[in-house]
């Protein structure tokens, strides 16, 4: 079960969350047609009268192009407001996670993007950890992601997670926690929900933007702190064969920030994991503002 934040933002204001409710004929429901974010929010440690927003920035400029996708003009300074003013009516005291969304509000049944409504909405739950710190089994799941010939990758797009939900559902069903889905040239792609890094003999590599891969915001940050700290960087196609060797393995996403694989399929890693360990620490540390050099990632709000 959810705890959702008291206030969500809905049709142009802040309303009781259980009344942001739409319409079974809503355009977006029928056909996939929305665009969403997601950040997570925590309680600043040295000041609860603070909230500390990981890189809101980043992730309002990125829906913001989602929504262009969608025919819909909102602006990213749009949001980044809205969700200042939402993290001030909710207050939160806890950990949570911020989803808006864009969408296609008509009532009609045509599949289109033009001469039709938008709307925005933003609503929050509690939110502790999605996966397990300690690390996760995963399978390599039958499901390929699309290409982005066929569908807007570069936009994170509510339709595109029809492949992510089939994918998880299958690992979970066959005893795994998380699937790992290659893309359509049988190289690796991403998680149903996160991108996927590999370490061998101290390099950390990742599938790069011409995977067909979703363009991570914790991606991008595990990036730039790994080549600040000197680990050597790569991006680039990986083999399922080279996967199943690495030295370490690990998944990012904002729900699932930094999370180790322990296992992939049949095969198990070690628990010896110091390049993970060194980027989620650091990562840990600058999401709770504890790290000067990354002080302009953090949006610290005032709850007063």
């Amino acid at each position: 079960m959810h705890t959702f934040l008291p206030i969500a933002y809905f049709r142009n204001q802040f309303v009781p969350f259980a009344e942001a409710n739409l319409s079974i004929a809503t355009h977006a429901l029928h056909y996939g047609t929305g665009a969403f974010g997601g950040l997570r929010g925590i309680p600043n440690p040295q000041n609860p009268k603070e909230i500390l927003l990981f890189r809101l920035d980043r992730h309002c400029r990125r829906l913001s192009a989602s929504a262009r996708f969608l025919h819909f003009d909102l602006p990213a300074d749009k949001i980044y407001g809205l969700i200042t003013e939402f993290v001030q009516q909710n207050k939160p005291s806890v950990s949570f996670y911020i989803r808006p969304l864009v969408y296609t509000s008509d009532l009609g049944i045509s599949p289109r993007l033009h001469n039709i409504e938008h709307d925005f909405f933003i609503y929050g739950l509690e939110l502790g950890d999605y996966l397990s710190p300690a690390g996760v089994s995963c399978r390599i799941s039958s499901w390929v992601r699309q290409e982005d010939q066929s569908f807007p990758l570069r936009g994170k797009i509510s339709g595109a997670y029809i492949t992510s939900s089939l994918a998880k559902t299958e690992a979970v069903a066959s005893g795994f926690d998380e699937a790992i889905l290659m893309n359509s040239q049988g190289k690796v792609c991403e998680a149903s929900g996160m991108n996927i890094f590999i370490v061998r003999e101290g390099t950390l590599i990742t599938p790069g933007s011409d995977q067909d891969i979703l363009e991570g915001i914790t991606r991008d940050s595990v990036l730039t702190i790994a080549r600040d700290m000197g680990i050597p960087v790569i991006e680039r196609p990986v083999d399922k064969s080279e996967l199943l060797i690495a030295d370490e393995v690990f998944l990012s996403g904002t729900a699932a920030k930094v999370t180790p694989v322990r296992q992939i399929e049949n095969f198990k890693f070690t628990g010896d994991r110091p390049i993970t360990e060194k980027l989620r620490d650091r990562l840990t540390a600058i999401t709770e503002n504890r790290d000067p050099a990354y002080q302009d990632w953090v949006t610290a709000i005032s709850l007063e």
